[in-house]
């Protein structure tokens, strides 16, 4: 796949990136290399090879799924203009 000029200043568009005449053959050039890196790792076979987290094995670190109130309700809501049973209280904004 070859990106020309014209889709160099799409892409510059839709990423609102403002882009010169002269940075055009430049970016043309970084955006076909990349491509052409994703063509050639779609080469590879990787059939049979299982999804890794890390290229050592290892376990994910869990912990445990517990609702707390962190002990620092107080500390929390110290600084608020108008704390209520470790709340913040808001103005009322909708009628």
């Amino acid at each position: 796949m070859s990106v020309d000029a014209a889709t160099v200043r799409r892409i510059a568009h839709l990423a609102r990136i403002a882009v010169t005449d002269d940075e055009v053959p430049h970016l043309q050039g970084e955006l076909n290399a990349i491509l052409a890196f994703v063509e050639q790792l779609s080469e590879v076979d990787v059939e049979g090879v299982e999804p890794m987290t890390s290229v050592t094995p290892m376990d994910m670190k869990k912990r445990a799924d517990a609702v707390n109130d962190g002990e620092i309700a107080d500390q929390i809501v110290a600084n608020a203009p108008a704390p209520e049973n470790h709340f913040f209280l808001v103005p009322k904004v909708v009628e």
